[in-house]
């Protein structure tokens, strides 16, 4: 049997010089463009940069479909680690910009990575991990996520009024974030908050719903969610509420908990939409 150059075996992360960690994926991973199939490999890269908290894939150049990049014609700067090389996806008619870059790294030499998170009208349309297609951004490895039902008691407070009181919750623990409590429906007051039209994917539990505090004051939007139709992962949250804990007062079995600091409290504090 002839092994891969790129075969894991100890799955050790390695760094480069450039400060960008990697470490090779045994997922096969495939991209498409409309109906083209841009990306076929077996043997992806997995990449964290270092002003990113999530991972993306680097790609065996063979792998990809090159025929279709093109020379950027406006490259950005500073939008990734290092100096890349820039190219436009060329495909079905349409030109994607900067859909497609190489990393400066010795390491990565040979692969090329196409935008995948946050990557509106630029990268490409569907990406699958083996059968499965993910969203956003790759699951990382190295991050795992637990939805445990439980008989623990979460009261939630918004701007001093009691809004949610539940004896069921499901604890939602994951990785780098601080536990969140999905509630039943008939225990959180509902006609405190006004639906929008607002709604966020997750490679872990799906796509997301929002409410909005109705009662003014110094509450950000989008406050409270749910997942309708969770991953199977996650099923136990289904149909279940949620707040943001950096914005809203959560007391857990009598004891009133701090306010947690995570990468959403600045865009809560700003007014941003998570």
């Amino acid at each position: 049997m002839t092994t891969h150059p790129a075969h894991p075996g100890a799955r050790s992360i390695r760094i480069t010089p450039e400060g960008l960690l990697w470490e090779p994926s045994e997922r096969w991973v495939r991209g498409r463009a409309g109906g083209t199939t841009v990306v076929d490999s077996r043997h992806p890269l997995l990449v964290w940069e270092p002003h990113l908290p999530v991972p993306q894939y680097a790609f065996p150049r063979e792998d990809v479909r090159t025929d279709l990049l093109r020379p950027a014609q406006h490259p950005p700067t500073g939008s990734h680690t290092g100096s890349q090389v820039f190219h436009d996806l060329h495909v079905e008619g349409r030109v994607r910009p900067n859909a497609a870059w190489t990393f400066p790294a010795d390491d990565l030499a040979g692969h090329i990575a196409f935008e995948w998170f946050l990557r509106a009208d630029t990268g490409l349309d569907h990406w699958y991990e083996e059968d499965e297609e993910i969203f956003v951004h790759p699951r990382d490895p190295h991050k795992r996520v637990d939805a445990l039902p439980s008989s623990r008691h979460v009261r939630v407070e918004v701007d001093g009024q009691v809004v949610a009181d539940s004896g069921a919750p499901v604890l939602l623990f994951e990785t780098s974030l601080p536990t969140r409590y999905y509630l039943p429906p008939e225990d959180v007051r509902l006609d405190l908050f006004d639906a929008t039209d607002h709604s966020t994917g997750c490679p872990y539990k799906g796509t997301a719903s929002y409410w909005s505090w109705r009662g003014g004051g110094d509450v950000p939007p989008n406050v409270l969610w749910s997942y309708p139709e969770p991953l199977p992962a996650v099923a136990a949250v289904r149909g279940r509420l949620a707040f943001f804990d950096e914005a809203v007062d959560i007391v857990l079995d009598g004891e009133r908990l701090e306010r947690p600091t995570t990468p959403f409290s600045r865009m809560l504090r700003t007014g941003g939409r998570p």
